[in-house]
């Protein structure tokens, strides 16, 4: 599904030149689960922003589903994310003024779906996040696991072939954590394709494979024994 060869992204200043990323050869294959890990600073969100289409790598190639899209114009990254990537935050990214329904309606409005579809998709999704009761309530009316349940819902309400989910469980207590990690590997299993940053070994262990970054580049690939 992913496919990525000679991945460079350089941040230049006047006086300095970094290089952030640089990942020789990385392949993902559908419904795949993977966890990319390492330190602070070495390329994890880099990696994952140029994954998500927020950002093109200064140079080499990036293949979704086949399809070469790693230097699209950034109103081109918009449409090739439409429908096809979902994100999970560790900040949760919610908005604070709509309720959790139209959080979770918001990627359909912007796909143009009409309202009576809307309010199926969504009704479904929030029950099987088991966050249906809240459908009326406001992020801050929330608990920190209740508000990532509801993130995670608005990510795959467009079943999106990719989830991109950076920290997901940074936030919140071991419970809810291990609620949030049961929820992604469901996902997974019914056939959604999941690449996560992590810090956590225990969140690492849920996923098929572990990539180890250090200095922007992958030094280590492991199969995960979970």
């Amino acid at each position: 599904m992913i496919k990525i060869e000679n991945l460079k992204k350089v941040f230049r200043t006047e006086e300095v030149e970094t290089v952030a990323l640089n990942v020789e050869s990385l392949q993902v294959t559908e419904s795949e689960f993977i966890a990319i890990m390492g330190p602070s600073g070495c390329g994890k969100s880099t990696l994952l922003n140029i994954l998500g289409l927020l950002d093109n790598p200064t140079s080499g190639s990036y293949r979704l589903a086949g399809q070469e899209i790693g230097h699209l114009k950034e109103r081109d990254r918009t449409l090739a994310r439409k429908g096809q990537i979902g994100f999970v935050f560790q900040s949760f990214n919610l908005i604070e003024e709509m309720s959790v329904f139209e959080n979770v309606e918001l990627p359909l409005v912007y796909m143009k779906i009409n309202r009576a579809e809307r309010k199926r998709r969504v009704e479904e999704t929030l029950r099987q996040m088991n966050i249906g009761h809240r459908a009326g309530h406001f992020p801050n009316q929330l608990s920190g696991g209740q508000q990532q349940r509801v993130a995670i819902a608005r990510a795959v309400i467009a079943n999106p072939r990719l989830i991109l989910a950076d920290e997901p469980t940074g936030n919140l207590d071991s419970k809810n954590g291990q609620d949030v990690m049961e929820l992604l590997t469901e996902l997974n299993k019914d056939g959604t394709t999941i690449v996560m940053v992590t810090h956590s070994q225990h969140d690492a262990a849920f996923a098929n494979r572990i990539v180890n970054l250090f200095d922007g580049q992958i030094v280590a690939e492991v199969q995960s024994k979970m």
